[in-house]
């Protein structure tokens, strides 16, 4: 018998459907054909999903939990998305609730390289919840946001990472806005003395992902920023062996497009591919994830006891400044704080607004 791992899938069906409509899924995700139709008996035994159990939830949703084997995923993030929810997920019955990620796999997409403790060592931080903000807005040509960039630094943020919509456009070209960006950022690191990290986002084809983070590298850059499921998660996969120096952010954008939970799309299979920080949107924000949600999300991340490192939960989508101590006494230390339009709305007095809010980081105590 060959590996297998679990996947749980939430499914609407009736009673007296669940166990074929179960079947159903376990076919579709392995072999996608009629079982009768084959006369490979290790296919059979070693390749054909099995239905591992069906729990009712009520309501006329059901848990089905399903093992597939673990050699159709090979060594391909691509596949293994491919193979958890390719077919079934054209299927309007089915959510991909959560994947049991076994030792195998964790040993073959490694996760994290740098982890909290590498985003921590960098910054030469060791308790305190990290700070972060963003460059908006879409539309400012290079030198204003290098400005931006500036003001934040000064305010003695963590994190400056570009807005996940700024790319490589004509009013705002890559290599002209991470140069200035990363000058704006040096000249508030050495007037702070503190190690602010500018994130810049990577964004178009292969080629052009690596192209731009060797620019990020010789511009000194050791953090970048992707969406991995605009880009890819086999891209992604690609440019963490080529710069396993650099620590990679993962943005969320796209991650609600498909019916996969968001606390294993963003907490676990992000961090299975390899980013050290995971930005998601949290509770009481802009966007409408639960707070159940968005705890078992940063769960997912920091988790440490599968062999892989812990990657840092970055809550974010419409945080305020006045929310610091509710947010941080809901996620803990182990988190990044990530303010973006609340502090720009200071205009003239980012840098002050900024450094109130690094105050706020920095003496909160876990109430």
């Amino acid at each position: 018998m060959s590996g297998r791992f679990t996947v749980t899938y939430r499914v609407r069906a009736t009673a007296a459907a669940i166990d074929a409509r179960a079947q159903g899924i376990a076919v579709e995700q392995s072999v996608e054909m009629p079982l009768g139709a084959i006369d490979d008996e290790t296919v059979l035994s070693d390749i054909v999903g099995a239905v591992e159990g069906i729990d009712d939830l009520g309501d006329g949703i059901f848990a089905v939990r399903i093992g597939l084997a673990t050699a159709t995923v090979g060594d391909d993030a691509g596949q293994l998305l491919n193979m958890v929810f390719g077919n079934t997920s054209l299927h309007e019955d089915v959510v991909l609730q959560d994947i049991a990620i076994p030792g195998s796999l964790a040993e073959t997409f490694v996760g994290p390289r740098q982890g909290i403790a590498g985003l921590r060592r960098r910054l030469k931080l060791q308790k305190r919840a990290l700070t972060g903000s963003a460059l908006k807005p879409q539309g400012l040509p290079p030198e204003r946001l290098a400005a931006l960039a500036e003001q934040l630094a000064y305010g003695g943020l963590d994190f400056i990472k570009d807005d996940h919509g700024l790319a490589d456009q004509r009013y705002s070209h890559f290599a002209e806005r991470v140069r200035a960006c990363a000058a704006g950022v040096a000249r508030g690191v050495l007037a702070t003395g503190h190690p602010t990290r500018y994130v810049p986002s990577l964004t178009g084809n292969l080629d052009l992902l690596r192209a731009h983070a060797t620019l990020a590298r010789k511009e000194g850059l050791d953090c970048v920023m992707l969406a991995p499921m605009i880009c890819g998660f086999p891209a992604m996969q690609a440019l963490l062996r080529d710069f396993p120096d650099m620590a990679f952010f993962a943005h969320p954008s796209l991650g609600g497009a498909a019916r996969i939970a968001p606390e294993l799309l963003i907490g676990k299979l992000f961090r299975l591919i390899g980013a050290d920080a995971v930005i998601f949107p949290s509770f009481g924000g802009r966007f409408g994830y639960s707070r159940e949600t968005c705890r078992q999300l940063a769960n997912n991340a920091r988790r440490q006891d599968d062999g892989m490192k812990a990657a840092l939960p970055v809550p974010a989508g419409g945080m305020t400044l006045d929310r610091t101590t509710e947010i941080l006494d809901f996620y803990g230390p182990d988190t990044m704080l990530l303010i973006g339009g609340n502090l720009l709305m200071a205009r003239d007095g980012i840098s002050g607004e900024t450094e109130r809010f690094a105050r706020a980081v920095a003496g909160h105590v876990v109430g």
